[in-house]
Formats: structure tokens, C-alpha cells, sequence
């Protein structure tokens, strides 16, 4: 699938980015992917609310492999063939997809302030007992000096 190809076919669902991604494109909308173009096929963004659309087209999950095992990535799954037709149903399926594209963005959104909460809590609280306990250590280090410098010189400067 080539650039132009893949324009065509989105045509009845708007303007779409297409950046080279893996082995073709990444899809996008708004700044949402919402689809992948590889040599192995179209894949679409899918969710607990538009896997059974898929399945019951007959369709499966993006699958790759490795050395060792097959990898399955549940959150994309092969367009049915006969869309490639129906440019009309098509626009239907990749708003449903962009749909789940954006549904799944916003559920990673409070993990990350969350997490984000939770590591400055603890930097604020400990903040002052790290400086305290760095300005201990450097009178402790500058003591050390002083008595190292005593000793090479075999002078003890307050006797001076």
C-alpha cells in the first residue's frame, strides 16, 4: 500500500496523516493514531467495544513474529477485505477506530499525573533532611582535609 493508495481509500473519512512506520504507515487523525498500514494488511485501533465488530467479521488481531513466539497485539485488528470496496463503510470503521484511538489515550492520561504526584511527594518531605545531612557530611569532609594537611606538614596550625 503507497501513499497515494492509502489517501484514496480515506477519503470519505477526512484527511489523515501518514507517517512510515515498521514495514508501512502509521494512521492518524487530529494527532490520533488510529491505524496501521503494513505489508501484512490494514489494522484498525480496537477495544472492548469494537472487538466484537472485528470478530464477527471473521477478523484477528495484528500478529507478529519473533525468534521465539508469536506476539499478539490486541489493540489492533485486521480490517475485513471487502471494505477496501466501500469506501463509505470504511469511514464508518475508522471513526469507530479513531474512537477507540482516543478512549485509549484517555485512560493512560491519570496514570501518568498520578505517577507524577506520587514522585513529588516524597522529593518535597526529605528535601530538607538531604540538604541537612549534605551539610553535615561536607563540615565532615572539610575535618578531614584539615587533619590530612596536619599531618603531611607535621604542623598543627592553631599552635602557630
Amino acid at each position: 500500500m503507497d501513499r497515494e493508495f492509502l489517501t484514496d481509500l480515506f477519503a470519505d473519512f477526512g484527511p489523515v496523516t501518514l507517517r512510515r512506520m515498521f514495514s508501512g504507515y502509521g494512521i492518524s487523525a487530529d494527532g490520533t493514531n488510529f491505524a496501521l498500514a503494513l505489508r501484512a494488511g490494514l489494522y484498525f485501533r480496537a477495544d472492548e467495544q469494537t472487538i466484537p465488530q472485528f470478530e464477527a467479521e471473521g477478523c484477528g488481531p495484528f500478529q507478529y513474529q519473533t525468534r521465539s513466539k508469536t506476539v499478539t497485539v490486541n489493540s489492533y485488528w485486521q480490517l475485513p477485505a471487502r471494505l477496501f470496496d466501500d469506501s463509505e463503510e470504511l469511514a464508518v470503521w475508522a471513526r469507530s477506530a479513531l474512537g477507540a484511538a482516543q478512549r485509549a489515550a484517555l485512560r493512560k492520561r491519570p496514570r501518568k499525573r498520578a505517577a507524577a504526584r506520587k514522585s513529588k511527594a516524597p522529593a518535597k518531605k526529605t528535601a530538607g533532611r538531604k540538604t541537612a545531612g549534605k551539610k553535615v557530611a561536607a563540615s565532615k569532609a572539610t575535618a578531614k582535609q584539615s587533619s590530612a594537611r596536619k599531618k603531611r606538614t607535621g604542623k598543627n596550625r592553631s599552635r602557630s
